[in-house]
């Protein structure tokens, strides 16, 4: 049994693996990480595991898999991929965008292949020819509410709403309108030229949002939210069998 621990900025994810199947997938807050992996590794039969992590604080949860007696693989930047990657300042690059790239190929080979990745952060990848391309970064659906109210004097704080009226006739829907559909244009533009530029395209939906999104969006795409994790997963093997 394989397990993923996924570190984000402000909670993580873990996910039980059989083979490919996915078990359980769980969130936790960042606080509760050790405690939540230790009563996994105490109840579960579990012989590998691989630590994703955004943040440098992932030494802690790799040790309790050691002192277990746990294989366990640290992604990062130097683990093994199975595409190539021409991305200019890969240091930079967050393992979580190659976490998903590597789910991706894994499914869909050397298709034309763009990841929309609808979290925290709103990322949009290229995979074409089995090489990482980069792609681009923009907030959130959630930090861009925060956004309005933080950086305004009498913004209220919104969040999402599935009736966005055009035009809005209350400051409330005019922001949540603002908001949602200003997302929803922004990703079909990008999803209408990556179409036009590439033969046979695969556009794939995912990330915290995605199912929010999911009914806006007016291009045609695959909705995978749990790209990231199943990522992890095809991760952990390939890069144990590599190491072997």
């Amino acid at each position: 049994m394989n397990l993923v621990v996924d570190i984000g900025n402000t909670s993580v994810k873990t996910a039980l693996f059989e083979g490919m199947k996915m078990i359980s997938l769980e969130r936790c807050d960042s606080g509760d990480v050790m405690i939540k992996v230790g009563s996994m590794l105490a109840f579960y039969d579990i012989d590998s595991a691989i630590v994703s992590s955004v943040t440098d604080d992932a030494e802690d949860i790799l040790n309790l898999f050691r002192n277990k007696g746990c294989y366990v693989h640290h992604l990062t930047g130097k683990s093994k991929y199975p595409f190539a990657s021409d991305y200019l300042t890969p240091d930079t690059l967050g393992v979580d965008r190659l976490a998903a790239a590597a789910g991706a190929v894994a499914l869909f080979g050397a298709a034309n292949i763009m990841i929309i990745d609808a979290g925290s952060a709103v990322t949009i990848d290229i995979i074409t020819g089995k090489t990482f391309r980069g792609g681009s970064i923009s907030p959130g659906m959630e930090m861009r509410f925060k956004a309005l109210h933080s950086f305004t004097g009498r913004l209220p704080l919104c969040s999402f709403s599935d009736e966005i009226p055009f035009p809005p006739r209350s400051t409330k829907s005019a922001i949540n309108t603002g908001v949602v559909k200003g997302l929803v244009f922004e990703l079909n533009e990008y999803i209408r030229t990556f179409v036009a530029d590439f033969h046979e395209p695969v556009v794939i939906l995912t990330g915290g949002d995605s199912l929010l999104l999911a009914g806006l969006i007016e291009r045609e795409f695959i909705s995978l939210p749990n790209l990231v994790p199943e990522g992890l997963n095809y991760l952990l093997d390939f890069n144990r069998e590599q190491a072997e």
